[in-house]
């Protein structure tokens, strides 16, 4: 298997800031908001959203999502519709949009009505045909939300990751802004249309390489990779909890070997497996070794996968430890740590993701 060594606040649906509470609308037939409505500094909009301040002065330069009653000579303060505005377009970036359609898309869709008309019954639509604004890469899709369907090279601005699509540089946009709602909803929705191994190839494993790098050339952005990781982890394990029936009467031990912090991509094959009905026992890096030969023990496996990503830890002693000959088990092991070289010959290196996926699978299932 591969090697991946593993807030700003949420992006807001069809709500605008709490922090506006005016009692009602306000008549403005220009559409800038008076006087007696809160406004932000650019600042305060940026940490909101999570951008830089200069990226706010861009979009208002580039596509003009800047304060719509600016006055030349003063500070630019962001009314609630500025703000909803520019919400719609971070909401169009996560989702893998371009800049430049992002924009079209905040400038032409109704912006939500902000939490101050609790009355009212539901948000204007936008003007034009009922089938709502359209976008080049893709349509609305439900209440504000719009689906990519092209193949679109765009996004991911800060990450490299080469040839990724819509789907996947949202991704990386989520995870740079520290958005973990946005992270797990596009995990969640990529792993029930394209499965876990697909999501986790084309998708989860190039944006947790690219934010490797990232860190690797910059030295920052460790709080990225644990937000994504632990994003990840709570994604994939929700594929575990409502996954079918297991069809195996012997489970799999699935387990990182002693000291070894690293674990998602093993919570990613558990996922897998459990799609699959494929039943098995998940243990997490804080497993001792005593207690991971009583698990072994006490579960009498069909299979024992050990991981590892970290050769320091990925010792064939380890397999001593462990009845899996006594429990008749197949053992398997996995991750970057490991050398087929110094593996006894009963026990088996599993290669890709989807070689280990198909590999415990069929053992298990025949």
């Amino acid at each position: 298997m591969s090697r991946v060594t593993t807030r700003p606040e949420p992006v807001r649906g069809q709500d605008s800031p709490s922090s506006i509470d005016d009692s009602g609308p306000v008549d403005n037939p220009d559409g800038a908001a008076s006087d007696d409505q809160p406004r932000l500094s650019v600042a305060a909009v940026a940490r909101r959203l999570g951008v830089a301040p200069a990226t706010l002065r861009t979009w208002d330069r580039r596509y003009g999502l800047g304060p719509s009653d600016h006055t030349s000579g003063r500070h630019r303060r962001y009314g609630p519709d500025d703000i909803a505005r520019l919400e719609q377009m971070q909401r169009a970036l996560l989702r893998g949009a371009s800049p430049a359609e992002a924009a079209r898309y905040a400038r032409t869709v109704a912006a939500p009505l902000p939490q101050r008309y609790p009355d009212a019954a539901e948000p204007p639509q936008a003007d034009g045909s009922g089938d709502g604004p359209m976008m080049l890469s893709g349509v609305l899709d439900g209440a504000g939300d719009f689906k990519l369907v092209g193949g679109a090279n765009t996004g991911g601005r800060g990450l490299k990751v080469a040839g990724a699509g819509p789907r996947t540089r949202g991704l990386g946009r989520a995870a740079l802004a520290l958005d973990s709602w946005s992270v797990q909803r596009l995990l969640i929705e990529a792993l029930d249309s394209e499965g876990v191994v697909e999501t986790w190839n084309s998708m989860l494993q190039p944006v947790l390489r690219a934010v490797n790098e990232r860190r690797q050339r910059s030295g920052s952005g460790i709080e990225v990779l644990q937000l994504l990781v632990d994003c990840a982890s709570t994604a994939l394990r929700s594929v575990i909890a409502n996954a079918p029936s297991p069809v195996n009467p012997r489970p799999v031990v699935l387990a990182p070997v002693p000291g070894e912090a690293q674990e998602l991509e093993l919570v990613a094959l558990a996922a897998a497996l459990a799609a699959n009905r494929v039943g098995h026992r998940l243990f997490g890096a804080a497993l001792p070794r005593e207690g991971l030969a009583a698990a072994v023990r006490r579960s009498a496996p069909a299979a024992v996968v050990l991981w590892s990503d970290q050769s320091h830890y990925a010792s064939p002693r380890v397999l001593e430890d462990i009845p899996i000959t006594r429990q008749r088990a197949r053992a398997f092991v996995a991750g970057a740590g490991w050398a087929q070289e110094a593996l006894p010959a009963h026990v088996e290196l599993l290669g890709s993701f989807e070689t280990a996926v198909a590999r415990v699978s069929e053992t298990v299932l025949g």
